[in-house]
């Protein structure tokens, strides 16, 4: 016998005991009626590994109208022993992840395979919170649909995607994240616990936590302010450098930098390329490079949410428009840019000269340099950036360059 006759006759056979079993329905009791559904499941679940695409399909249409109509109660059972058989169902499955009862859907949401990213992009996306969370609780998630988790998710509903091991974020998934967290200590914590967390939102993760903390020393010593800040600022380059030190992909982009440019010479595409792509780290690395500043000032004009220092430095390194613009737009300051903002931006860019951009970045190079030298002796102001320090050893901040307005 073929095998196509072999199929054939296997789908007639589950054909006929669907049929005997299904055949009381109409006049059946609730009672009895679930029963049915019982008997039906334990059949698909006896043999779903062995069952074809044609038999599933059966066993899907026959569930599936025979639940119509049940109490959630029901469909809530049937939901739990569905959702962890890999083959189970697939409209039946969906029909379930989509139902409004979380008591149904939620073991659905959480545990079945049957689920594409589009079906829980789609529930996510028009669903209940408690949905969300179900969501979030699933072994895998892929970045399409963390970022909906994200952007629709209440509190809950991110603490749980976020302290979820096999949850994957985009850029602009940790980008959202990290403006959350600044006014939630526990997201704060549970994003810096991650280890696939880019550094760049790291980093702004400490600047965001710190501001409480300067704000509160500069409200109780209002005579300390600009101390305050000073020390603060030190305590915040120290850290970010301890970060960058143990940052495998600025490691590696340090190293492609120096292959590239031994080859060839550092030009502007060197930094519009990857700030167009997003990278933050080769973008860092290539600026530093193009106009010779510091790691740690470009680090930090990348990152402030303001636009000033990121203008001069890109206009002191000969930067056009078109690549400081990309700069602007990077995920990693999250300054969400609006057409007039980018044209004012414009504006103020093509008024300002090449000359006095390096004037102000090399004025504040001097100044970082002079405040560092003042530490190395001991004349800078030890006392208070140990009371600092013990404010909160967790909040440290990495603060914005002052500097006068572009």
């Amino acid at each position: 016998m073929s095998t196509a006759s072999n199929t054939a006759s296997a789908l007639a056979e589950s054909r006929s005991i669907l049929d005997d079993l299904v055949s009381p329905v109409a006049g059946a009791t609730a009672k009895h009626r679930l029963k049915i559904i019982d008997r039906v499941a334990d059949l698909f679940a006896a043999g779903s590994r062995s069952y074809s695409d044609e038999q599933i399909s059966l066993f899907d249409d026959v569930l599936r109208r025979l639940t119509a109509d049940i109490e959630v109660k029901a469909r809530a059972t049937l939901a739990h022993r569905l959702a962890v058989i890999d083959n189970a169902p697939p409209v039946l499955i969906r029909s379930l992840a989509f139902d409004d009862a979380i008591e149904v859907a939620e073991p659905v949401l959480i545990y079945s395979e049957r689920l594409t990213d589009d079906d829980l992009v789609e529930n996510a996306t028009t669903k209940s919170q408690d949905h969300l969370y179900a969501i979030a609780q699933r072994l895998k998630l892929s970045e399409k649909v963390t970022d909906v988790l994200v952007e629709r998710g209440d509190q809950r509903v991110v603490h749980k995607v976020v302290k979820n091991k096999g949850a994957r974020f985009s850029l602009a998934g940790f980008g959202k994240l990290t403006t959350r967290a600044r006014y939630d200590r526990k997201l704060t914590l549970a994003l810096g616990e991650r280890s696939d967390l880019p550094r760049q939102y790291f980093l702004k993760l400490l600047e965001a936590a710190s501001s409480k903390v300067r704000a509160k020393l500069e409200a109780s010593n209002p005579e300390l302010v600009a101390a305050i800040r000073d020390t603060v600022d030190d305590v915040a380059t120290a850290m970010q450098r301890e970060v960058r030190k143990g940052s495998h992909a600025h490691a590696v982009a340090v190293r492609e930098a120096k292959r590239r440019f031994n080859v060839q010479p550092i030009t502007e595409a060197s930094v519009h390329g990857p700030a167009h792509a997003q990278d933050f780290e080769k973008t860092v690395v290539a600026l530093a490079r193009l106009g010779v500043f510091p790691v740690d000032l470009v680090e930090r004009a990348l990152l402030d949410e303001g636009e000033d220092m990121l203008l001069l430095l890109a206009k002191a390194a000969g930067c056009s428009w078109t690549t400081a613009r990309e700069m602007l737009v990077m995920f990693a300051a999250n300054r969400n840019l609006q057409p007039d903002d980018i044209t004012v931006a414009f504006e103020r860019y093509r008024k300002l000269s090449q000359q006095t951009a390096r004037n102000i970045v090399t004025f504040y190079e001097k100044r970082m340099k002079l405040r560092k030298a003042e530490n190395a002796k001991g004349k800078s102001t030890r006392g208070r950036k140990d009371k600092t320090r013990n404010e909160d050893d967790n909040l440290v901040t990495l603060p914005s360059p002052s500097i006068a307005p572009v």
